[in-house]
């Protein structure tokens, strides 16, 4: 069976293009790429999936569930940061919900990823580093203070190309003072009405990132017996997290990447490969995707 045979010594052997191509993609696209859909325009994120991987995973998990879909922008400081993912419109006038959250993460707060203009971070409750759920916020200057508070606030990510024309055209919007969280509520368009409309607001419309949803097919059935089978090895980012499940397709290549121990996973052709610590971080054939489906099925997957 495959488990089995995953890594015993001397079964392993290397592959030629598919192999080339896997050591490929393992070089160049750990850069997961996030793009925020806004009424203003769009903004792409790139994530730092290798530096901070339980932050990215953790926002992952949103994204993927669409849990920011059609939600806004609940804070704007102009040259401070604007601030989401916390609040979706209800459907009584004048009324949110939040974003339900997820178990807290752990913070990754680094000096070498300090909160920069245009960089993307994690926020959490007042003197709790380890409380971050679903929000976030964009730095609209370089805050340094932000390093040495609460633990530091875990940079994740950055905004790519022109993404901060549009933040900056956020941040640029009149605030109101709602009330509570919305105090420094940006509003999109002006209030016509005692209620606020879909229209006053900044929407997130769609955010979306560049992986594929975990699916059922084939692959990602053997992919899921293996990380079950192997967790040591093949452990999602967060366990609680299904972004720490997720497969991604590049040069012909359909494939995971586990963080944790910086290895991957992947099908081409009809053949099964790893790369990671345990094949010296070369790509190897494990067998065919059929005698993998075979095993997986046996075992319920």
């Amino acid at each position: 069976m495959i488990a089995t045979r995953l890594f015993r010594k001397g079964w392993l052997l290397t592959v030629g293009l598919a192999g080339l191509l896997l050591t490929t993609v393992a070089a160049t696209s750990q850069a997961t790429t996030v793009r925020l859909q806004t009424t203003l325009g769009v903004v792409d994120i790139q994530l730092f999936d290798v530096a901070a991987p339980k932050a990215v995973a953790n926002f992952l998990a949103y994204v993927n569930s669409g849990a920011y879909d059609n939600t806004f922008i609940h804070r704007s400081i102009l040259g401070f940061i604007i601030q989401g993912g916390g609040y979706a419109l209800g459907s009584a006038p004048n009324s949110t919900n939040p974003v339900p959250a997820l178990p807290p993460v752990v913070n990754e707060f680094s000096t070498t990823r300090p909160n920069l203009r245009g960089t993307i971070a994690m926020a959490k409750l007042p003197g709790d580093p380890n409380s971050a759920t679903s929000q976030w916020f964009i730095n609209l200057a370089s805050n340094s203070d932000l390093d040495g508070q609460n633990g530091g606030f875990t940079v994740f990510g950055r905004v790519l190309g022109s993404g901060m024309d549009i933040v900056d055209a956020i941040a640029a919007l009149p605030t109101v003072n709602a009330g509570g969280a919305f105090s420094d509520l940006p509003l999109a368009t002006p209030m016509t009405t005692t209620n606020f409309q879909r229209s006053n607001f900044v929407m997130l419309d769609k955010v979306s990132s560049d992986r594929a949803n975990q699916g059922t097919s084939d692959s990602d059935r053997v992919f899921a017996y293996l990380e079950a089978t192997f967790p040591q090895y093949l452990s999602p980012a967060n366990p609680l997290s299904p972004a720490g499940m997720i497969s991604r397709s590049a040069s012909g290549i359909y494939y995971r990447y586990y963080p944790s121990s910086n290895a991957y996973v992947a099908t081409s052709n009809g053949t099964l490969y790893y790369l990671g610590p345990l094949s010296g971080n070369q790509a190897i054939s494990l067998g065919t995707l059929a005698d993998g489906v075979g095993a997986v099925s046996q075992a319920g997957y």
